[in-house]
């Protein structure tokens, strides 16, 4: 089980790499997330909409109400420029941490 602290920390770049292939929606990215994580991070409408709010105030993403094929109303998140540049350096942050947390954990994998 990961940590919600963990989780927390890497909802932005997790929510902007969901949307690098294309617009989605609110549930959709939901189910992208959990598919990619092999039902390991589960967000609720409760975690995601908020966080969606921020990366838009952000101007991150950008957000768009259509009509579904299915005649739902939907709200249709797109990453925009600046939203691809944060994700480069959120991922070369998250590179770095990850090679400085395998680094230090080397002995355990010797132990």
């Amino acid at each position: 089980m990961l940590s919600k602290e963990l989780t927390a920390a890497s909802s932005i770049p997790i929510i902007l790499a969901t949307l690098i292939e294309g617009e989605s929606y609110g549930y959709e990215i939901i189910k992208k997330i959990k598919e990619a994580s092999k039902g390991k991070i589960l967000y609720s409408d409760g975690t995601l909409y908020p966080v969606l709010r921020k990366l838009e105030d952000r101007e991150l993403i950008l957000s768009e109400w259509r009509i579904a094929e299915n005649q739902k109303r939907r709200r249709y998140y797109t990453i925009t420029d600046k939203g691809m540049m944060q994700l480069r350096e959120e991922k070369q942050s998250w590179e770095f941490m990850n090679g400085l947390l395998n680094t230090l954990w080397t002995p355990l994998t010797s132990a």
